[in-house]
């Protein structure tokens, strides 16, 4: 199985400004801009019309970005959980219990992990007495 591009124009144009806005070119565009707004600012007599333009662009450029930024988080998030589930799914002794976690309810997943918060202290308690703390224990039906 072998991935393939993003064909969604929105997808393509997350990654890309995604990448874009994270060079540093792009700080130092910024930089740019708010410089020259300040440098402005005598010329316009700092008015409230020189203030309601940078208010104005950095409020669009922000809600813009929230959804850029949103979208990319998703999309890496989604693509770490996909190579964690296979890492599970391949390895031998593994708990297929915990393929696609993410999609448990709250109550559900707060049980599994109290299973595993049991399995660590025992764990480090067995560290302290000179065991070892290395194998594949049963987590059972807690």
């Amino acid at each position: 199985m072998r991935p393939t591009k993003a064909k969604s124009r929105f997808t393509q144009l997350a990654k890309w400004t995604s990448r874009a806005t994270g060079r540093p070119a792009a700080f130092g565009i910024a930089v740019s801009i708010i410089a020259a707004w300040v440098l402005t600012g005598p010329l316009f007599g700092f008015s409230d019309t020189w203030q309601l333009v940078i208010n104005t662009g950095t409020t669009i450029v922000t809600f813009l970005m929230v959804f850029l930024i949103q979208n990319t988080q998703n999309r890496d998030a989604e693509a770490i959980q996909v190579k964690l589930d296979e890492l599970i799914r391949v390895t031998e002794g593994a708990h297929n219990v915990l393929l696609d976690l993410e999609e448990l309810e709250d109550e559900e997943l707060d049980r599994l992990h109290g299973t595993y918060k049991k399995l660590a202290g025992h764990a480090r308690a067995e560290l302290r007495r000179g065991k070892a703390d290395t194998g594949v224990p049963d987590i059972g039906r807690s």
